[in-house]
């Protein structure tokens, strides 16, 4: 008993690097319930409550498990994850309407969402598709800047459909993983798997579909996607940071029928939103902070809601530690360490060449490869630009990065593509979509 008990502190310890490393939204779905078993022979294991669980945080989430246990515990371990199978049977057998995030500690529901001037037309049109799915508006598609709550309507349709239509089969995905799925549907000959999942689904929503843009095999499928489900009335809703025709690298076909339904934005929340925001966050947590203390936050935090519910989460952890109530000084305290936190991870080189070669169809280890043909060499050089205009690292760094080019070759590349941009518009505009698609998943 003593061994469980100290490998579960030290799983606390593993939960907790993991929640900074992950949105508040995947760390209360995926990671915030797994239960430690035991530690043996340098192998984790672990247990999670369902079968679908174990499955998304293998395929997702045993990276950042594997980081954190390196982190916490000075060297490598096996990950093993089961689920507890009688558990997963008699929750089936109970209810078929299991709530999307019932595990999380903030649920996303209609409830919970702070209506304001800022959001009000998009949430009366999750409503209105929620309650009548594939007739209301379709496709619904929601937009505007990241940590204003697309992702909480996205949860809130989830969970009212759920509830009241617990049958229809619902698909929630990430732009970026659609795209890596096709990837590897069709490095694996499963094309007719994953045509299968995503044409039979009565519920389709898509997070952040500007990463689909300038990919032409991913924008081919989700075409034939989006007319199947449309033609059979199947409700889509999407989510972008900027509206259809902002997305300069979406094929005119796919921004056409994105704009057939309801195009709605959400924006910055005013004041009286945010104050709101916030006492309804403290509320939760059960935590009493005074008006002068939300209204400090209000007023300094202002673009982003996540930001003001992390300010009221620090707090709260100020309050529990030092049994001190909220003040404005430990607001201030929260408000630094909040935008601190907030501070964008540092794009890796890695991650750019990956998102410049999904956009052109070019593997990375061709792009920093010696390949010479035409459309290696030219995702290569916008590979090189945009490392430099994201990472601003020397040319020699730069060099090395892509195989031991020297400092002329890096200084070329840049300047072709500097070129390329102003003679040839839709080069620019997939460049410029490539910079904001690694800027988005950065935030």
């Amino acid at each position: 008993m003593e061994a469980l008990d100290s490998f579960a502190q030290v799983f606390d310890l593993v939960k907790t690097y993991c929640a900074e490393q992950i949105s508040d939204t995947a760390y209360s779905l995926w990671i915030k319930d797994i239960l430690p078993v035991k530690f043996e022979d340098s192998t984790v294991y672990l247990k999670v409550k369902s079968e679908f669980k174990k499955d998304i945080i293998e395929e997702k989430y045993i990276p950042v498990l594997s980081k954190a246990f390196l982190h916490v515990m000075g060297f490598e371990v096996t990950i093993s994850v089961s689920f507890d199978a009688e558990t997963e049977k008699t929750r089936e057998e109970k209810t078929k309407a299991k709530n999307i995030t019932s595990n999380s500690e903030y649920e996303y529901t209609f409830n919970n969402f702070i209506v304001g001037s800022s959001n009000k037309f998009a949430h009366a049109a999750s409503l209105a598709v929620a309650a009548n799915p594939g007739k209301a508006y379709n496709p619904l598609f929601i937009y505007g800047s990241s940590g204003l709550g697309k992702t909480h309507l996205l949860y809130a349709i989830c969970n009212e459909i759920k509830k009241d239509k617990p049958d229809l089969k619902i698909i929630f995905v990430n732009g970026e993983e659609f795209t890596n799925e096709l990837i590897d549907a069709i490095k694996n000959m499963k094309t007719r798997n994953f045509h299968d999942k995503y044409r039979q689904a009565d519920i389709l929503l898509v997070d952040d579909i500007q990463f689909i843009g300038g990919k032409e095999s991913t924008q081919e499928e989700f075409f034939h996607t989006f007319n199947t489900l449309f033609q059979d009335s199947k409700q889509i809703i999407l989510t972008s940071d900027r509206p259809p025709k902002e997305i300069k690298t979406l094929e005119d076909r796919l921004r056409t029928r994105f704009e057939w339904g309801l195009l709605a934005d959400v924006q910055t929340p005013d004041f009286e939103t945010r104050t709101l925001i916030i006492r309804r966050k403290a509320e939760h947590l059960n935590l009493d902070i005074p008006v002068d203390v939300s209204e400090y936050i209000a007023n300094r935090l202002k673009n982003n809601i996540r930001q003001l519910e992390g300010a009221v989460k620090k707090l709260n952890a100020y309050h529990l530690l030092e049994n001190e109530p909220p003040s404005i000084i430990s607001a201030q305290n929260a408000i630094r360490d909040i935008l601190n936190d907030n501070q964008p991870v540092p794009v890796t080189i890695g991650r750019i060449i990956e998102e410049v070669g999904r956009t052109f169809g070019i593997s990375p280890d061709d792009i920093r490869s010696n390949k010479r043909s035409a459309n290696i060499s030219s995702s290569r050089q916008v590979a090189i630009y945009v490392v430099r205009e994201i990472t601003q690292i020397s040319m020699s760094l730069i060099g090395e990065e892509f195989g031991g080019r020297d400092h002329s070759t890096i200084v070329y590349a840049i300047q072709q593509v500097e070129k390329n941009m102003k003679r040839d518009s839709h080069y620019k505009e997939t460049v410029e979509d490539i910079l904001k698609n690694i800027h988005s998943a950065n935030n």
